[in-house]
This record gives structure tokens, sequence and C-alpha cells, in this order.
């Protein structure tokens, strides 16, 4: 019951909403999500999202547009659901999640502290809201800060009790897949439906229903069913909760959800990823969460698009006369007559690296007869029309120069897209050679293709 009001105050609704929300919520989460322990109830995300829709606060049809809301919310997730769109979850790197998590937490603590001090504090944001409040320190009711205060003394007292299995927990959405989106969306109908507000997959409360031994979607409707006893039975009580016992609690929340382990991970990892978790926690602190993770994924792709595209390098392998393996070198800056160049690329071929990789090829200048250049695309799955332009011009300029250009260990997904792209033709089918099992076995096959074109040019020549 705590939990439920408090995510209702977070939420900035009537309280009562919440509970009803997580009432119904874990009953349709238990009947209908993918994974038989996940809990879908009010979460501390969903409440600080809900927070950003004044119109869900006053007037005299909030309670309508939240429930509407509540319903949308269902439809939108259950279609997604059956789209499959689970799978999108993975494109959401950790640095936005971490971010965004411990965003959450602080927007939790910020949110409350209105209630908890008794001043109403005016500004933008909630961080500009947490600044004016803290200007005002003497304008603070100091009986509802102590009520606060004592509220988290006793979690903090009771939790080491035996009675700290029913704290509260922290609630906070958690990405899952197809079956688990399709059960979150009729929760959300259903809790539409009561008039309660949106719901979703609970990370915390999942983890409480496994600590206590729940094995299956039974343990949630077991839960549900003792919450609904208990309003019925002490429904006239919950009038008397102190709002800002409710603040208190949620303060507790946002601070034990605050990861400084997690935080400290990312940072370690690199510059990019701690650009990423900076901007999508501080964005999520002043524009709706939705957004910001929007904004955070949209970073991360365009960093890791710029970060792979200057990470292709092109060495040289060069063989011995007995020598079994190749002696890896950089390639020469330009090419010299009658000489053989085998060529390995390392990173991803797309349009953004292709400039990079076409920089580091040997320039065919001058006089290049009888010089043939082996590049090697073991691994390359596709090439993509940017990178195709810069393999059949740089196979023009060897032809004009009097070289030739063979393409080894080309896979069938590239081959048919030289193919489909008429580039095929101006290559010529028989030097690009395709994979096989054995690696360096098509290797083997350019060179020699170009031992055999080279004495034919000799003999030519003569």
């Amino acid at each position: 019951m705590p939990d439920g009001l408090a995510a209702g105050l977070l939420a900035g609704v009537n309280p009562v909403f919440g509970l009803y929300g997580y009432l119904i919520g874990t009953i349709g989460g238990a009947l209908a999500a993918g994974s038989v322990l996940m809990t879908v109830q009010a979460t501390g995300a969903m409440a600080v999202i809900i927070s950003d829709v004044p119109q869900t606060q006053t007037g005299d049809g909030a309670g309508i547009v939240l429930a509407t809301l509540a319903f949308l919310t269902g439809l939108t997730m259950f279609g997604l659901g059956l789209a499959g769109a689970g799978r999108l979850v993975r494109f959401i790197p950790t640095a936005v999640f971490v971010g965004f998590i411990n965003a959450v937490a602080v927007s939790i603590v910020l949110g409350q502290l209105d209630t908890v001090t008794g001043y109403t504090s005016s500004g933008d944001n909630r961080v500009a809201r947490a600044l004016d409040t803290a200007l005002h320190l003497f304008e603070f009711d100091w009986l509802t800060v102590l009520v606060g205060l004592v509220t988290i003394a006793l979690v903090m007292v009771l939790e080491r009790t035996p009675l700290g299995a029913l704290g509260m927990v922290a609630a906070v959405a958690v990405g899952s897949g197809a079956a688990a989106l399709l059960g979150q969306g009729l929760a959300n109908l259903a809790t539409g439906l009561f008039q309660g507000m949106p719901v979703g997959g609970s990370m915390s409360a999942t983890a409480l229903v496994r600590s206590a031994g729940g094995r299956s979607a039974l343990a949630n409707l077991v839960a549900a069913i003792v919450m609904a006893l208990v309003i019925l039975v002490l429904g006239q009580v919950i009038g008397f909760i102190a709002m800002p016992a409710l603040a208190g609690l949620l303060i507790l929340v946002g601070i034990r959800a605050v990861k400084p382990r997690d935080i400290a991970m990312v940072m370690r990892t690199g510059p990019i990823q701690l650009t990423v978790l900076t901007v999508t926690f501080v964005l999520t602190l002043i524009i709706p969460l939705q957004y910001a993770v929007i904004v955070g994924v949209g970073l991360a792709i365009v960093l890791h698009v710029a970060r792979q595209s200057n990470r292709v390098v092109v060495k040289r392998w060069e063989f011995g006369p007995h020598a079994h393996l190749p002696v890896e070198t950089d390639p020469p800056r330009v090419l010299a007559k009658s000489e053989v160049v085998v060529l390995v690329t390392y990173g991803s071929l797309f349009f953004a690296s292709a400039p990079v990789f076409s920089s580091q090829l040997p320039e065919a200048r001058g006089d290049c007869t009888g010089t043939v250049v082996i590049l090697r695309l073991r691994g390359k799955d596709e090439l993509g029309s940017t990178v195709i332009k810069v393999l059949e011009k740089y196979a023009a300029d060897l032809r004009s120069a009097g070289g030739m250009l063979v393409l080894a260990g080309v896979n069938q997904r590239v081959h048919r897209q030289l193919r489909d792209t008429k580039v095929l033709e101006q290559l010529r089918a028989e030097r690009v050679l395709t994979e096989s099992p054995q690696l360096g076995e098509s290797l083997q096959r350019a060179l020699r293709y170009a031992s055999e074109w080279q004495a034919a040019q000799q003999e030519g020549s003569e």
C-alpha cells in the first residue's frame, strides 16, 4: 500500500490512483506477462514521466485523463509487443541505461522536496525547483520535515528486523522482450479501465518476489489478493496517511536507487561512454524522460558510428619464400611496377568509414604495369554503395595505370551486392574470388591468378 500511494504522490496525482495502478497492474502482469516472475506495477520511472503531464494533476477531469493515458499506454505497448519491438531494447547502451536510472533516482528525491519541506517552490524543472527550495530554508515547515525524517528513520530501523521484507522497494522500469511488452500492455489496459495510473515492469519488485521464494506467477497473484484485502479492511485508514511520510519513503528510495558503482564502471570505460551517460543524466533531469532516453540513444549511435569510421585500418601481408604465415606491415603509399600487394582491412567498412578506407589504399600513380593489388575482404558481410564506389574507382585507377584489382574472401552477400550493382562486370567476375571454409584458400587462388596474369602480361610485352 505505501508503495502504491507513494507512486501516485511521485506522479503528482491522487495517491489512490497509484494504489489502483499498483493493484490492477500486479494482477494483470501476473496473468499476462511473458515472464512468470516479472512484477508489473506503478514504477518510479513511469511516475516521473506522468509528472510531466500536467493534465493528469489538475482540473475536474484529471482522473479521466490519467485513465485515458494508462489505456493508450497499454494499446501502444501491446502494439509494440505484437510488432516484436522488444528486440530494440538491445540498442540501448549501458551508458544510457545507467544515466537514465540514476537520473530517475535523483528526480524522485527532487520531486519530493516540496512535500517533505512544506515549501511550494517555483521553477521550470525539478532542478530549478530544488534550487529554489534550498534558497528558502527559513520558510520550511519543520514539523513536516520532522515527519519525513522520522519516516526515513523508521524504515531504516524496521528493515533490520524480520519486518524488513515488507519494506518499500525502488520500482524502476526494466527493458523486456516482446512477450513482456504484451503483458505490460494488457496490464495497462486493465489499469486504465479501473482508473489507475500507468504501470510497467519493475526490476526491484521482481527481485523481491524471487528473494521471497516466488517460483511462478502465482506469487504476484497472491500479493495482489493480499493487497486487495488490506485495502478493503483498512481502506478508511488510507486517508490518514501523512503525505510527508510518503515523501520520506520516496526520498529514501531515490537515494538508494543511485548506483555509484555502475557510474564508476561507465566512467572508466572511456570518454564516449562518459559523454553519453552525462548527457542522458542531465537531460533526464530537465526534460521529459522519454525524450532524454531518445536523445541518449541517438547520441550513442552517432558517437559509435563516428568512432568506428575512424578505426578502419589497411595493412599489407608479405609472404616470404618459405614462410607459412605472412608478415603484417604498413601498405606502400605508391604502388611500384610489377609487384603483388596483398591488403587486409580491419574495422567496419560502411559509408562513414569509406573516406578513411580510401585514403589508406596505395596510390596507382605513374606506370603500374603488371601490378596486382589483392584486397582480402573475408569477414565483411556487407559493403554498402559508398564503399562499392570506392572499390569501383580504385579498380579503374589501377586499370588506367596498367594494374589490376583482385578481391579475395568475398562472401555471398557481398558478391550479390557487386553483381546487382553491375560493379562485378567492371571488376570482372574471375577477379572476385568467393570465400571458402578453408582459411586462406581464396587468398592462395588470388595469388596464383595474379602470378598467371603477370606471366601473361610479360609474354604479351615480349
